[in-house]
This record gives C-alpha cells, sequence and structure tokens, in this order.
C-alpha cells in the first residue's frame, strides 16, 4: 500500500532527539535545548500588523498560483537592488517556505539518473528532496580541520556526464560558514567548463551574519551564468516569521514557468493575507533585522567561546546563521549516541551531526537566550567529563 519512494524516505534523525527531550519535560525533567532551528523573537508587530490587516480587509480568497503580483514585484526588487542580480517579478515563485521552493524545482529540473552534488556537511532535507525526484545525491565531503571548504579537487573528481546540480548553501546550516567571494569565484570557474551543471543557492540565512562578514549572492558575481543560477530564499529567519511559511524561488524563466505549473497542481497559491505580511517586511524599516543579527552575533561569541574552552572540544568559528558545529574528540562515540547520553543523563537537547552528513559533530544552537547557552554549555562539559571525553 506505501510507494516505494515513501518507503525509501529517512526519518529525520532530529524527531527522535526532539520526542524524547519533549517526554522528559512532561515528566518532570529540567531540559536545555540547544537544539533550535527557528528564531526565539517575535514577529515584527509592523508585519503582524499588515497581516492582520489583510485578514480584516477580507483577503481571504484564492490568489495566484505563483504568488500575490505585488509580493513577486518587491521579490524581484529586493533580488535587483539588495542582491544585486536582476530578477523580473515572472521570474519569482512564491512558496510554502524555503523547503517547498527546493522541492518544487528539484522536481522540474532532475530526472531518474541525474546526480546532484551536495557538499557535506549539509542541511539534512537536500538529499531526500533529491531522491524524491529520482536522482541521486552525490556528497562531497569537507574536513573541520579545513574549515569545511568545498574541496575544489574533489568538486571536479565527481563531476560526471550525469551530474546535472550543485547546492551551495551559504550561510550554512549547520556550520555557520559563509563562502567567500574567492571561494565563489573559483567555483564559477568550474561551472563555465561544464555548461550541463546547474547551480542551486540557499541564502535563508543572509541577513544573519557576524559584523564585518559580508553575504555575497553566487548570480552577483557571476552573471553570465545567470540563467543556470537559482535562488532560494524566504522570510522565516530574518523576519522571524517561521509559521508564515514563506519562501521563494528564483531563476531561468522557463523552469520557474513550470515550477508555477507544478505548484498550481499541488498546493496552488500560498496562504493570501500571510502574503501581505512579507510584503511588508520587505517595503518596512529594516532596524529589526539589524536588531536580531547583532543579537544573534553576541550569542553566537558567547556560544564560541563557551565550546572552546571545553577540553577536547573543537570548532570551526560560525560567522553567519545561528548555529555552531563543535567536532566532538577522538574516542567519542557516534553523534546520536551521544546525543543520547547528553539528553537522558544532563538534560541536554543538541541536534546529532549524522542528520548533517557529519558524524564527528553534533549541531547547537544560538537561537536561544544567552542563559539558555550557558546553561547548556555547563551540561555539555558535565556529559564531556563524565566520560573523561577528551
Amino acid at each position: 500500500m506505501i510507494s516505494q519512494r515513501a518507503v525509501d524516505l529517512k526519518p529525520s534523525l532530529t524527531l527522535e532527539i526532539s520526542a524524547r527531550a519533549k517526554a522528559l519535560q512532561k515528566e518532570g525533567r529540567n531540559i536545555c535545548s540547544l537544539s533550535a532551528g527557528e528564531p526565539d523573537f517575535a514577529t515584527p508587530e509592523f508585519i503582524v500588523e499588515a497581516t492582520v490587516k489583510a485578514l480584516k480587509d477580507g483577503l481571504t480568497r484564492y490568489g495566484p498560483a505563483a504568488g500575490d503580483p505585488e509580493l513577486r514585484e518587491a521579490i524581484a526588487n529586493k533580488l535587483s537592488s539588495w542582491n544585486k542580480v536582476p530578477t523580473s517579478p515572472d521570474q519569482v515563485l512564491v512558496t510554502n517556505g524555503g523547503k517547498q521552493a527546493i522541492y518544487n524545482l528539484f522536481q522540474v529540473i532532475l530526472n531518474p539518473g541525474d546526480e546532484v552534488i551536495i557538499p557535506v556537511p549539509y542541511w539534512l532535507s537536500y538529499p531526500e528532496i533529491v531522491r524524491l525526484a529520482g536522482a541521486k545525491p552525490i556528497f562531497i565531503s569537507s574536513s573541520p580541520d579545513d574549515g569545511f571548504k568545498l574541496n575544489l579537487e574533489k568538486l571536479e573528481d565527481n563531476i560526471r556526464d550525469q551530474t546535472k546540480l550543485l547546492i551551495l548553501n551559504s550561510p550554512s546550516n549547520p556550520t555557520g560558514r559563509i563562502i567567500s567571494r574567492v571561494e565563489m569565484e573559483a567555483i564559477a570557474e568550474i561551472l563555465r567548463r561544464h555548461p550541463q551543471i546547474l547551480l542551486m543557492t540557499d541564502e535563508i540565512y543572509e541577513f544573519i551574519i557576524a559584523e564585518g562578514e559580508e553575504h555575497i549572492s553566487f548570480a552577483a558575481i557571476a552573471p553570465d551564468l545567470i540563467d543556470r543560477i537559482f535562488i532560494v530564499n524566504g522570510f522565516a529567519k530574518a523576519w522571524a516569521m517561521t509559521g508564515f511559511r514563506l519562501g521563494y524561488l528564483t531563476g531561468n524563466l522557463k523552469v520557474l514557468k513550470a515550477s508555477i505549473a507544478l505548484q498550481s497542481q499541488s498546493t496552488s497559491n500560498v496562504c493570501s493575507f500571510a502574503q501581505r505580511g512579507a510584503l511588508a517586511a520587505l517595503n518596512g524599516p529594516k532596524e529589526c533585522i539589524y536588531i536580531m543579527s547583532k543579537t544573534y552575533s553576541v550569542r553566537r561569541k558567547l556560544l564560541t567561546e563557551g565550546l572552546t574552552k571545553i577540553n577536547g572540544i573543537t570548532l570551526v568559528e560560525p560567522k553567519g546563521a545561528f548555529y555552531a558545529f563543535p567536532q566532538l574528540p577522538e574516542g567519542s562515540p557516534d553523534s546520536m549516541t551521544f546525543c543520547k547520553m547528553a539528553l537522558e543523563e544532563v538534560g541536554l537537547a543538541l541536534i546529532p551531526g549524522e542528520a548533517f552528513g557529519e558524524d564527528r559533530c553534533v549541531r547547537a544552537s544560538c537561537a536561544v537566550s544567552t542563559e539558555t547557552i550557558t546553561d547548556g554549555l555547563s551540561r555539555l562539559s558535565n556529559i564531556m567529563s563524565r566520560y573523561n571525553i577528551n
């Protein structure tokens, strides 16, 4: 009764940890969670007000499958001006979160037998969405000793006739790494040598970066490749709008038209009044973004400094997003076993690195209060010393 593609889907490794943490809390256990994957800020009031106004104004009907025309235009303007990527409104598809943007793209560009290159560590849904499209993920390992940089020799060695797509995520979930302009230019040279390869850049954390760092859209530094580059982004992280479920996909017009057709036969339009909240976000004051980003930077520094003080932990310093991805010492148990031990014995919830393709690491979030970060660091040090893991 179940399709083969459903059978082949791997359940999220994070669900087991999350479910157990909730069960322990119900039992009265004091749980400190550094597993958060969403902002802990309230959605800015002017965005909420715009959404409420849309409801009161009766914006509760079906809308265009591709998205509210005003929102599509605002996204195109944002990309053209902020990101320096010339974009027209008909090249924009508004989706139910960034995940649907990725799903739609893969469904319309990938065929059985195609290969998709995914640098490791990766956001955990990339491989599964690739497999749902009938394609094969090809993983390019990287080393924390090299700052998790994409190894360009490995990249080129893994390119074959079947290679259809390369995925880049900057700032990165889970590492917090930002791909530099120099790295992008080197990758662009490789893509020029292999004209069959498309590129998807996941830029959902573009505004959550450390002071002095710069987010660069790949398409802005390689305008000659723009017809082969697709940008996935959304409103969840920068504006703390996770529950609004608002993402977008932009790129080659032919592919976008196919993605819009797919969406028209699947979910159809994104929630009409929620889109007015996104429009307000783009057109409204940006101070809220900068305040949240600066707060994350303070917390990121606290988390980073605390992790590096724990004996045995090594860390590639995160420069963006709201995560750190510390490497456990040699001789440690696998990441899932370690996370289960930390949860059961000291009440600390972390995400196992296995979920991101790197079993030597665990993911910790700074999208929590400084008190929670300090508490979590204490508990992590505790579990390490209990088992003399250093």
